[in-house]
């Protein structure tokens, strides 16, 4: 019995050797688009003077699927990524928002004589 568990782990062994061998690939295209969104975004905080909300909301998603593979990659996860698994949701932008012009206090009226 001993033999046939030892057996199931090596096979379960060389599986995942071979997923973690195909994300590592996806992790090597997806850091390249995120290279894309990255310089995208630049561009456009140069040009427009803010990035770009639904690029943000893609690079944050694209951002967290590279976490998870290398979550997986590392053995601190048994999920696997994406496609097997649900793509992760962007999270809000950590960022304060915009500035707003600052108000001019009132100045006290003196009174008229």
């Amino acid at each position: 019995m001993n033999q046939s568990n030892h057996g199931a782990e090596r096979e379960s062994l060389i599986l995942r050797i071979v997923w973690m061998l195909l994300f590592f690939l996806v992790w090597q295209l997806a850091e390249l688009v995120l290279l894309v969104v990255v310089l995208l975004q630049l561009v456009l905080r140069v040009l427009k003077g803010q990035p770009d909300p639904s690029l943000q909301r893609f690079g944050d998603s694209l951002s967290q699927y590279i976490a998870q593979i290398g979550r997986f990659g590392t053995f601190n996860t048994e999920q696997k990524p994406w496609p097997l698994s649900d793509w992760p949701a962007p999270r809000a932008a950590d960022l304060p928002s915009a500035p707003t012009a600052p108000s001019t206090p009132a100045t006290p009226q003196e009174p008229t004589p």
